[in-house]
């Protein structure tokens, strides 16, 4: 059950065994809501999913508190499944504003697209 001050989470976990187990016992432990009534969503993996989760989510605009289950995780905090809710509340915010990529193809169609690390 949560209280106003505990946010509600929904957790999103990459391919990878590990953080697929982490994220059911997060779900046992915490419980979950589905995507659009979360206050925060809790990306498990490394890098490479906390942008993919980055992206997915661009629209919504939801906070994303990415916890490492990766081989990279430079993006993100250190796994550990205790009093998670409060270190979610207290985490410090970031903003992050998206690059606009725009570029011309060779059949002169134009191309735009969001990036959030680089453009290539």
């Amino acid at each position: 059950m949560t209280s106003p001050s505990t946010p509600k989470l929904c957790f999103l976990a990459d391919d990878r065994a590990e953080a697929r187990e982490a994220c059911q016992r997060l779900v046992q432990r915490y419980g979950e809501v589905a995507e659009i009534d979360a206050d925060v969503l809790v990306a498990l993996g490394g890098d490479g999913f906390m942008l993919e989760t980055l992206h997915r989510h661009l629209p919504a605009a939801k906070p994303i508190y990415g916890m490492n289950l990766g081989s990279v995780g430079f993006l993100m905090n250190d796994y550990d499944e205790e009093e998670l809710p409060q270190r979610v509340a207290g985490a410090d915010r970031t903003v992050i504003y998206p690059l606009v990529m725009r570029a011309v193809c060779r059949d002169g169609r134009a191309v735009e697209a969001l990036a959030i690390n680089e453009v290539s």
